[in-house]
């Protein structure tokens, strides 16, 4: 349903200002839902279930210019939607394919862009291009996500000359450094190795053999068909970049294709998202603090509870090494 009067007035202003509320059970189709959201260019302002919205009691304190609801439309939540004065509300959609099937995601979310472009009269949703996965896309199988600090670059270094660049996954780097240092990073980890290493300066895509570092300046989300999208926002807090944040953000969207390594750091960031992670199932290990130049960013993980495994740089390198050989060699059965 729509407010004509209110979708008139959406068509003046520009889509970063417009304010969608993402309301879904299923937490995948939550994250398909927010995926297409900003990949329009809106805004999103909350990707909940129902009782969670209630809970932070966000109903009457945001102005919400579209609802999208993947839940039961019952008398609470019409209340709700209607107390915002929304421009329009869509309730059900189909089911979003998993991350596996990139054709079928791209068509699901076209075919959602059109239902907002007709709903909202804004017929550029639809120019929006669509992924359409080339060799590039569809060569990795599972993300690596590393954090670190103080001491970092030598051990990731270290982890990335045992690693081969052949393997199916793809690496995502947050490093907590200055503008000036994280510019060397790249040189520095390139080195004697087959990995390609880069600071992402525009939106791009994960791809097998690359490792892309995290910017200083602005923030970072990355979506289910593998795109790591840079945002025009500052990162928030003590932490730059937030490790915490992109630690949360990829595990929601990769789950058990997920795996997490903690460097040597000074803090505790990365720690603060850790039981969400278990639920998702996403796999976290940290360099041995022992070994560590600054041990208290691994040391926090370990006394945690959540931590998987423990070892050095190289360590950690043969580890996921047997781990992704594992995966696959189970996955090649089950077909």
């Amino acid at each position: 349903m729509k407010d004509n009067a209110r979708v008139l007035a959406l068509r003046g202003k520009n889509k970063d200002d417009i304010k969608v509320m993402v309301v879904a059970e299923d937490h995948h189709q939550r994250m398909a839902l927010s995926d297409t959201v900003r990949s329009c260019g809106f805004s999103l302002v909350g990707c909940m279930s129902w009782a969670r919205l209630q809970e932070k009691q966000q109903r009457s304190d945001i102005a919400i210019d579209i609802w999208l609801i993947d839940s039961d439309y019952d008398d609470s939540m019409v209340i709700a939607t209607t107390a915002s004065k929304p421009a329009a509300v869509l309730v059900g959609f189909s089911q979003a394919p998993y991350l596996n099937e990139a054709l079928q995601y791209a068509k699901w979310q076209r075919k959602l862009k059109r239902k907002l472009a007709h709903m909202l009269a804004l017929p550029v949703l639809l120019d929006t291009p669509a992924h359409k996965p080339d060799n590039s896309d569809v060569d990795w199988r599972y993300v690596v996500f590393l954090g670190a600090s103080m001491g970092g670059p030598s051990a990731i270094k270290e982890f990335l000359d045992n690693l081969s660049a052949t393997l199916p996954v793809c690496i995502l780097l947050a490093h907590h450094f200055n503008k000036t240092m994280i510019g060397i990073l790249p040189r520095i980890l390139n080195r004697h190795n087959d990995w390609h290493c880069q600071v992402i300066t525009s939106s791009q895509r994960l791809r097998a053999g690359h490792c892309l570092i995290a910017p200083i300046d602005k923030q970072i989300v990355c979506d289910s068909t593998g795109r790591v999208i840079l945002l025009e926002q500052a990162w928030e807090g003590e932490y730059k970049p937030a490790i915490g944040k992109i630690l949360k953000n990829t595990s929601d969207v990769y789950g058990s294709e997920l795996i997490n390594i903690i460097f040597s750091g000074m803090g505790n960031d990365g720690s603060q998202y850790l039981d969400l992670i278990q639920e998702n199932h996403s796999q976290l290990w940290v360099q041995d603090p022992s070994l560590s130049a600054c041990p208290s960013q691994p040391q926090a993980i370990i006394d945690s509870g959540y931590c998987g495994f423990i070892g050095s740089p190289a360590a950690l390198a043969q580890k996921l090494t047997d781990y992704i050989g594992d995966k696959l060699a189970i996955a090649s059965c089950i077909n």
